[in-house]
């Protein structure tokens, strides 16, 4: 059997931040959640989360999460302390215990797998996960032998100069077997330099001791405050596009771009400079995003291409053109074939296929047929004070430069709206709607005078 405790408890005061340190964002997730699922597919038959600093703002964040235990740490004295907290949830475990920190994102999925099976086929009593460092500064030595047994553990504040020039670095990753572990915990002192109960002198206490060094050192990076979260979401950044590229996407300029773990590409699929890509969206064939737009949440088909604009919430159909400067809000619809224009917006709308707004509009809660040609400057009136309100125009009706279409209304299909009008009223199939003052020219007129 497995259990997974993910330590969680600390208050990560260097990010001087209002928000727990696990629940800063990487990529569109938090650091926590990114720690959960680098072990989902190891299938723990537990899940353990240990908190501490705003216990119940992180509970709530993770409440989606079935089947996760939460273990409250209260004071936080330490690593040692957290894991001790487990007595009592698992006094009837067996099996083995793997251990993660919540600020730890970046752990792949088979560097856990291969380090529980390296665990579990070498019979030890504890395995850690260990890396090599050009600096190691802050991280605790792990002291070995050839065949990878461990003698030590060192903190960093606690060695001396000879034991700072070991480069090999403990992760603070570690696989126990749980009965031996269980048996140790309670022997743990703070006699160390924090008055802190290390997890790490448990290793000294078991036999055998065992590590696995990473061939990444990158997957083990701890964050700790702003710059190492810039530092993460760039590592991960770079792996999303990697991996996207080998899958047929072109990025003209990977590294002004960013992607969230969310969004998938087709083939063919050309991104431009400064595109951004948040949650879950999806990018169909051969479309042409950019250069300059934010897609978050939403669904293109093929053959799309979207030009320095904002899409969220939106489902956009084949080979429809949008931008530049155009934005597609949440309940955007789109059919095939429409065309959104330069500074258009559309809200909560469903546009069927061919219909083009190509200029200066507003379009919020419509309904608007196939082949609807919307003049520049025409808005859909939608609010009354208190209340939002929808307009229908039917296929094929198109309206002129600088229409007001006052909602609620419904116009039939083939509708001619003449320009510069303010529509109230339901206009029938096939009519010519006006609904603006009559021309008035005084001829010869020569102003006030003075």
């Amino acid at each position: 059997m497995l259990a997974v405790a993910v330590l969680a408890a600390g208050k990560g005061t260097r990010m001087k931040s209002a928000l727990p340190k696990v629940l800063q964002p990487l990529a569109g997730a938090t650091l926590v959640e990114r720690v959960l699922a680098s072990c989902e597919h190891l299938q723990p038959d537990r899940r353990l989360l240990i908190v501490g600093h705003q216990a119940e703002r992180v509970e709530q964040e993770l409440e989606g999460h079935s089947g996760l235990e939460f273990v409250l740490q209260q004071p936080q004295n330490g690593t040692g302390h957290a894991v001790q907290q487990l007595l009592e949830p698992l006094r009837d475990f067996r099996g083995d215990l793997l251990v993660l920190n919540g600020d730890v994102p970046l752990l792949r999925p088979e560097t856990l797998a291969a380090l529980l099976e390296q665990h579990r086929s070498s019979g030890a009593a504890v395995t850690l996960l260990t890396a090599r460092l050009a600096d190691p500064s802050g991280y605790g030595r792990v002291f070995a032998s050839p065949d990878g047994q461990v003698s030590a553990i060192v903190e960093h504040r606690d060695c001396n100069d000879e034991q700072r020039r070991n480069a090999l670095t403990n992760a603070g990753i570690y696989c126990f077997n749980w009965q031996q572990l269980s048996a140790v915990l309670p022997q743990l002192t703070t006699d160390n330099d924090q008055g802190e109960l290390y997890l790490t002198d448990t290793v000294a206490m078991l036999n055998p001791a065992m590590h696995r060094e990473v061939d990444d050192a990158d997957e083990i990076t701890g964050i700790n405050d702003r710059l190492q979260l810039s530092q993460c979401e760039a590592v991960l950044q770079e792996r999303l596009r990697h991996h996207w590229m080998a899958e047929g996407v072109t990025f003209v300029d990977p590294a002004s771009c960013t992607l969230s773990e969310g969004t998938c590409f087709g083939r063919d699929v050309v991104v431009e400079p400064q595109c951004h890509f948040r949650g879950t969206s999806a990018i169909g064939d051969g479309c042409r995003i950019g250069p300059g737009c934010l897609i978050e949440d939403s669904q293109l088909g093929a053959n799309v291409s979207v030009l320095h604009s904002v899409l969220r919430q939106a489902e956009v159909a084949d080979g429809c053109a949008i931008g530049p400067f155009a934005q597609l809000r949440p309940g955007t619809q789109l059919g095939q074939q429409c065309h959104i224009g330069n500074f258009v917006e559309v809200k909560n709308s469903s546009l069927a296929s061919g219909v083009k707004v190509n200029h200066l509009s507003y379009i919020g809660d419509a309904d608007l047929g196939a082949g609807v040609n919307v003049g520049a400057g025409t808005i859909t009136a939608n609010y009354d004070g208190m209340r939002k309100h929808r307009t229908v125009v039917g296929a094929g009706s198109k309206t002129g430069a600088n229409s007001v279409l006052v909602a609620p209304l419904r116009l039939g299909s083939n509708v001619t709206v003449g320009a510069g009008s303010t529509i109230t009223k339901d206009v029938p199939d096939g009519a010519l709607a006006l609904g603006r003052a009559r021309q008035l020219v005084k001829e010869n007129w020569t102003g006030p005078r003075p």
